[in-house]
């Protein structure tokens, strides 16, 4: 019986592709021929998800949030993040393949739109204003090949429950980030059925000529093996597929490391002390700076800046100043965050640094509600850059909180990661130089004053310093750590 099932999974993996292939070349015959039937199906079924999703403001906005995790930004990010992880791990012929499945995909995608030149949809309430031919979706091929690409590489670090449960959340995505194409009125269920095919083809040919690679050396350069000195865990991933990676060195963390918080009451507790205190003190501050009585105001200073600065606005400043308000914004931070916390856990390997940026961002969020709330404080009187305001008041600046904690977070885990004097002072000057631009571009924008900025750093500051303080390793994890430390890193210890 084990037998037949070793010989049966091959031959089903090699019908599939084949399968896929031929669909998609009966599909492209068919779009190329403008055969009459398809086209009508096609139209049907746009014109009817279209009609149903259309004047539905919030399903609208769902169905656009789920189809940009489909897009170039949220696909370059996915891979690139997973590439850079490779490389810190080793993994070259992983990183290799991911690049090359990726990149393929996206000249696929665009040598086919060209030979077929099939136009958009044409609904009666597009939804969307997208560029380019229509055959094949270029979201549909490029989601699947992408997130396809990473559950193949990270297949042997998953047991059973995980491999089911991350293929299953993958295929859904894919097969929602299809729909959203249609119901949006972009594509066409050939075009998207079509993607589907094309990308499965691709992503099988890539993995079934990496799998063949020379595993022993590539670009000149020893490849890692197992914790056991041997092949991967092949009992982990199913017969028939691909094994691109070490489990060992593709482990987030080890399965015996050091924790991530250590002494968690003892955290808890002190934490908790600092968020009263930095509280107390915002909230004496917020009070001193708006006035106290009625008809008080700023203070001269604080309205002199945002004045002056709103005198020597020029249309460069405007566009210089924008990109540092999305920097410091909800967008940069949670771009940030999706980059800093992943790869650190690749250099460290270990959870503390996301615990250090959860608690650091968390905190800081809520100490911001509750001083905004309490203090209540208007925005500067002078024409704001960026039209109308977020509904939140001027005291203290949100944007300049959420850059300090994240680049102080960023720089506290890069000395820990590493003993070499260039990272850190990278580090610490990165972390000063992008909170200083973020809070110039809040005072160029009239969107704080100057007080509002100093409340930021007060907040920040010995916010992120009591995480550190809070997420610090004890004297046998920190020995443990270095023990496990990914050797790219330099540390203090290789000197």
């Amino acid at each position: 019986m084990r037998g037949e099932r070793t010989v049966t999974r091959p031959v089903v993996g090699a019908v599939l592709p084949l399968s896929a292939a031929t669909g998609f070349v009966l599909l492209l015959f068919l779009v190329r021929g403008e055969w009459r039937l398809l086209w009508r199906m096609d139209q049907a079924v746009a014109d009817v998800l279209n009609g149903a999703v259309a004047g539905h403001g919030v399903v609208v906005r769902a169905l656009r949030v789920v189809t940009d995790l489909g897009g170039s930004p949220a696909l370059a990010w996915v891979t690139s993040v997973g590439v850079v992880w490779l490389l810190l791990r080793r993994q070259v012929r992983a990183a290799l393949f991911v690049v090359v499945a990726t990149v393929g995909a996206w000249i696929l995608i665009t040598v086919v739109k060209a030979l077929v030149g099939r136009l958009r949809p044409v609904v009666d309430e597009p939804l969307e204003a997208p560029s380019g031919l229509s055959f094949p979706s270029g979201h549909a091929l490029s989601s699947l090949v992408s997130y396809g690409v990473l559950l193949l590489v990270f297949l042997p670090v998953m047991n059973r429950t995980v491999r089911r449960a991350a293929t299953a959340v993958a295929v859904v995505l894919v097969v929602l980030v299809g729909f959203t194409r249609i119901a949006l009125g972009v594509h066409y269920l050939s075009d998207v059925v079509a993607g589907w095919l094309l990308g499965a083809v691709w992503l099988a040919v890539t993995a079934v000529a990496f799998r063949h690679w020379p595993h022993e050396r590539l670009l000149g350069h020893p490849l890692p093996q197992t914790a056991e000195g041997g092949a991967v865990e092949r009992s982990r991933v199913p017969s028939g597929l691909p094994v691109l990676g070490s489990a060992r060195e593709l482990r987030p963390v080890p399965e015996r490391h050091a924790h991530a918080l250590p002494r968690p009451l003892v955290a808890g507790a002190e934490l908790a002390v600092a968020w009263l205190l930095i509280v107390g003190a915002l909230y004496g501050l917020g009070v001193l700076v708006k006035g106290a009585g009625p008809g008080s105001g700023p203070a001269g200073w604080d309205r002199a800046v945002v004045r002056d600065l709103a005198e020597v606005r020029t249309p460069w400043l405007n566009h210089v100043a924008e990109g540092l308000r999305i920097l410091g914004g909800s967008p940069g931070i949670i771009a940030g965050v999706a980059i800093v916390a992943p790869l650190a856990v690749a250099v460290t390997r270990s959870w503390r640094p996301l615990v250090l940026l959860a608690m650091a961002l968390v905190g800081q969020i809520t100490i911001f509600l509750v001083i905004v709330a309490l203090v209540a404080r208007t925005r500067p009187d002078v024409p704001h850059l960026a039209g109308d305001l977020p509904p939140t008041t001027s005291f203290p600046s949100g944007h300049v909180t959420a850059t300090l904690a994240l680049t102080t977070c960023t720089a506290i885990i890069v000395f820990r990661a590493t003993g070499n004097a260039w990272w850190r002072l990278i580090s610490v000057v990165l972390a000063v130089a992008i909170t200083a631009a973020v809070a110039l571009e809040r005072l160029y924008a009239g969107a704080h004053y100057p007080s509002d900025v100093l409340a930021a750093l007060l907040l920040a500051g010995p916010w992120t310093a009591a995480c550190w303080w809070a997420t610090r390793p004890a004297p046998e994890d920190r020995a443990r750590e270095q023990a496990t430390m990914n050797p790219m890193s330099d540390t203090s210890s290789h000197k």
